[in-house]
């Protein structure tokens, strides 16, 4: 029986909102198209926008608020958040809806970022990673019912309804931070320009590799199942809104799989043995996707190591960051977005040469190898640090 942490779940309804707000957009595309009478990739590019606030976002809202408690400044994201994607419904023309739609990406990365600190602080001895986890399982449950939803709800109604129900929860989730999350004290007494200082080693650099470039495997094989699966596999459409929740019912386990590894093994050695898992994954993906039945297995068991990583990382960054825990773990999730845009972009290339629907999973498998890389990088370094400090001890 899982037991709930009350004062977790307002950062796990702010995990549902956000996640809801970046990936909604994917679904009601045609409809926004639609009604604007702009093409497609304009109506794509609002996904672009996001992403970049996103990016944006994440160390400058850190650094503006940085005086500010943790949970101050999480009410305010919230309350930011929920004000953009009301303007963003009510946007009457594309250029404001462009503008809108950045400053809706502008609180993501802090808030996950300052969350995961805020969520490990308040968790026991030895069960911070998966405290973290029940965080981000509002952005799996997102995957599953609140995306569909709303893409429902934008095709049979108007996409601008579900960008004001996105709204709605991020005032709810304003109001139950108010109430229900615990104040923590600052993690950080210096100022944000010594905080900056943690990025002058390379700990940080290499968590960030990960990140940007391990976790890009992927979104190598998610940005491309939709062809993958009916072209390959041989399913239809219409059944994609099907497997897509597959996908993401293998995200929410993974997801608290990982934060459970982690605080039993380490974040490093679950981050390391995950990375390894997802190479095998992609390469099995690639060489059994003609088959129904194995596809859609394999894509459960995908979806559960990609998520499954995510815990056990952003723990990584806030041990590897002491005294700078707020701004590291905000930009490593201003780095996954980094993850996605290669992991999208590379997978792509091999399908535009001619090789096909399966060559995106060796992309991905070629990314996560590099993350393993780093992993390893990461494990010599500390081995190093410690059998210098036992020598040290002997001296």
């Amino acid at each position: 029986m899982i037991k709930i942490n009350k004062s977790l779940i307002p950062l796990t309804l702010g995990g549902f909102s956000l996640g809801m707000a970046e990936f909604m957009m994917m679904g009601v595309l045609p409809d926004v198209s639609k009604s604007l009478d702009i093409s497609i990739p304009s109506a794509g590019h609002l996904i672009s926008a996001y992403a970049l606030g996103v990016v944006i976002g994440a160390p400058l809202m850190v650094g503006l608020f940085s005086k500010l408690s943790p949970k101050k400044v999480l009410i305010g994201l919230m309350l930011t958040f929920a004000l953009f994607n009301a303007l963003f419904a009510i946007s009457p023309n594309y250029n404001i809806l462009l503008i809108s739609r950045v400053f809706c990406g502008l609180p993501h990365g802090a808030f996950f970022g300052i969350g995961a600190v805020v969520a490990s602080k308040l968790a026991e001895p030895g069960k911070e990673a998966r405290a973290i986890s029940m965080m981000f399982a509002g952005l799996t449950i997102a995957n599953i019912f609140g995306v569909p939803l709303g893409t429902y709800i934008g095709h049979n109604f108007s996409w601008r309804i579900s960008f004001f129900i996105v709204a709605v929860f991020g005032l709810t989730t304003s109001l139950m931070t108010k109430l229900w999350l615990p104040a923590t004290e600052h993690s950080n007494q210096d100022s944000f320009k010594s905080s900056l200082k943690v990025f002058t080693t390379i700990n940080p650099w290499l968590i960030i590799g990960i990140s940007a470039i391990g976790t890009g495997g992927m979104f190598a094989w998610i940005s491309y199942i939709a062809p993958l699966m009916t072209e390959v596999a041989g399913y239809g459409k219409n059944k994609i809104t099907f497997i897509m929740i597959i996908a993401g019912l293998g995200m929410a386990l993974g997801n608290f799989i990982g934060g459970r590894l982690a605080d039993k093994f380490s974040p490093l050695k679950t981050t390391t043995l995950l990375l390894s898992a997802m190479i095998i994954s992609l390469l099995i993906i690639a060489g059994i996707s003609q088959y129904k039945t194995p596809a859609i297995i394999m894509t459960f068991i995908t979806g559960a190591i990609a998520f499954a990583v995510i815990s056990p990382m952003q723990m990584l960054m806030i041990n590897a960051a002491k005294g700078s825990e707020m701004i590291a773990s905000a930009v490593l999730q201003a780095t996954a977005n980094f993850g996605n845009a290669i992991g999208a972009f590379l997978g792509g290339l091999p399908i535009a040469l001619g090789y096909g629907y399966t060559s995106p999973e060796y992309v991905g498998a070629a990314l996560a190898f590099i993350g393993v890389g780093f992993c390893c990088i990461l494990m010599m370094r500390h081995f190093s640090s410690r059998k210098l400090a036992f020598q040290q001890t002997v001296r």
